[in-house]
């Protein structure tokens, strides 16, 4: 089994050890992220923490402890206790804490958003769209009552009727990646609880200031002690919530290591597993398309967050003549400003870490060695402002194959490979041969080719003239294939089956069984 010391990492695998920073220190150096366990912050007890720096200045901004076993368990332990009370509150009452939360989030948007820019490096208008995205997901939550309800039938025999029961699981999971901190948290955890469940937190040790703002307003909000719970740490806290035998099930969102770890050392266990891995996104441009909005969307689309999102449109799959259009989509990007995520107008803004960026590079860099050219090429980009930050630039890969590299691994940075196809039908099958199956889109004015692309393509979200098409909560988040291994999706429908259990009832009521009523005294024997 690999090192599970990288596990909440959204990217790929790295070597070992090159996960973060982590030192041994009895002297604080910043302000140390704190444990949320009993509805109490908590000071950890921990001896080893993981330094968060920010990604544009490389200052101290945490500390953030691995917590030491009593505590996940004291964690565990807390949700357990308040699971027998939770789960027994009216639907109605927890779907009206999820009303307050979704009003406090709305609040607070601005100091969460600027926790993730600071964190994760992301520009500031990104990182308010990423708190907005899991806003949406706390909205349907509200309103999960209507999903909860389950089937009748009369009289399936003489007398005889069954009915279902959704029912929650008990004490739930979730374990987070750097790259959306705020979004991925509230894709699992309101939901979870308004079903019933109690909920512990694991979030990226890389950004986990959102979740603990998100758990002050979870505990303003009424969430009773122990209903949300949310520790640190890397290898040992995931594997503590593989194996605790209080935890249910798990959410899981990060890179294929890490998901298949989980989903295997989970389900060996007897838990659910919810793991959404990596991908490698298509978009396959027709000639007919739109130039103007469909350069527009690949270039906002690729190099968006710096690249680090999972339904980032990391390849381009030019059709026919569209090819043409490729060194016009060069120049688009080349106009894009890297910053701080602080600077008004800045596009993008740093890798999260040294080791991303060092990461990213070295698969540029596999590109032009097994032979492909590159007409933009990012690496050495210069952000004279702020000169110590993980910056990589837009970069371009054309003459792109499959048996590359670069195509193969997802790169995780604002990278976009540029492939060409003769026909529709070259592209769809180039597109199914690759391993992973999370997002793709189709760019064309004709509702033929649209049809025929949404129809055979093995993917299992699909735009049509949409760039990055995550669906919105009431349906599914639906990655499927390499992208994809466990029980059921993520939020909607699905998201409220995994999270709760069926409980199916048979009963017989015989008419002659009914009780007779008089007003005569009764006699009970007679002599």
């Amino acid at each position: 089994m690999q090192s599970i010391a990288r596990l909440s990492a959204r990217s790929a695998p790295r070597k070992a050890g090159s996960i973060a920073r982590f030192h041994t220190s009895t002297a604080p150096l910043a302000s140390t992220t704190k444990l949320f366990i009993d509805n109490e912050f908590v000071e950890s007890k921990a001896t080893e923490f993981v330094d968060v720096f920010d990604p544009a200045t490389q200052e101290l901004v945490t500390r953030v402890p691995m917590a030491t076993k009593d505590e996940m368990q004291a964690a565990s332990d807390s949700a357990k206790k308040a699971y027998a009370q939770w789960s027994e509150t009216p639907i109605s009452a927890r779907a009206r804490v999820m009303f307050k939360l979704q009003a406090l989030i709305s609040e607070n948007m601005e100091e969460i958003a600027r926790c993730i820019t600071k964190e994760n490096g992301k520009t500031l208008v990104d990182a308010r769209g990423d708190v907005f995205r899991g806003l949406e997901v706390v909205e349907h939550a509200c309103s999960t009552g209507t999903v909860l309800m389950g089937e009748t039938a009369e009289n399936v025999g003489k007398n005889i009727d069954t009915y279902s029961y959704r029912q929650p699981l008990g004490v739930c999971a979730g374990i987070t990646p750097f790259n959306f901190p705020a979004m991925i948290p509230l894709w699992m955890f309101p939901l979870a609880v308004t079903c019933g469940n109690t909920f512990l937190l694991k979030p990226s040790e890389k950004d986990p200031g959102a979740s603990m703002i998100i758990a002050r307003l979870a505990r303003e909000a009424g969430l009773p002690p122990g209903v949300l719970n949310v520790i640190h740490g890397a290898h040992d806290s995931v594997n503590f919530i593989c194996d605790d035998p209080a935890i249910r099930s798990i959410s899981f969102v990060g890179g294929d290591a890490a998901g298949r770890h989980i989903h295997s050392r989970g389900t060996s266990n007897g838990k659910r597993v919810q793991s959404n891995m990596a991908a490698k996104n298509h978009a396959a441009i027709m000639p007919d398309a739109n130039k103007e909005a469909t350069l527009n969307s690949l270039v906002g689309a690729a190099f968006g967050a710096a690249g680090q999102r999972c339904m980032a449109l990391s390849t381009a799959v030019f059709i026919g003549e569209s090819k043409e259009w490729i060194p016009e989509l060069v120049e688009r990007a080349r106009k894009l400003k890297l910053s701080s995520g602080f600077t008004p107008g800045a596009d993008l803004g740093p890798l999260i870490t040294k080791e991303s960026k060092d990461r990213v590079i070295r698969l540029i860099q596999s590109g032009v060695d097994q032979g492909a050219a590159i007409p933009l090429d990012g690496r050495n980009v210069s952000v004279p402002e702020f000169p110590k930050g993980n910056f990589v630039g837009p970069t371009v890969l054309t003459g792109v194959r499959p048996d590359m590299t670069c195509y193969k691994e997802e790169i995780f940075g604002p990278v976009l490979l540029c492939l060409t196809a003769d026909t529709l039908e070259d592209a769809i099958q180039l597109i199914n041969n690759n391993p992973y199956g999370n997002g793709t889109a189709i760019f064309t004015r004709s509702g033929a080719a649209a049809r025929k692309y949404q129809h055979e393509i093995d993917v299992g979200q699909v735009g049509i003239n949409i760039p990055i098409p995550v669906p919105l909560p009431f349906f599914s988040f639906t990655g499927s294939r390499g992208s994809f291994v466990g029980a059921s999706h993520f939020y909607g429908k699905a998201g409220v089956h995994f999270y709760t259990q069926t409980k199916t009832i048979t009963s017989l009521w015989k008419e002659e069984d009914l009780s007779q009523f008089g007003t005569n005294m009764p006699i009970l024997s007679k002599h």
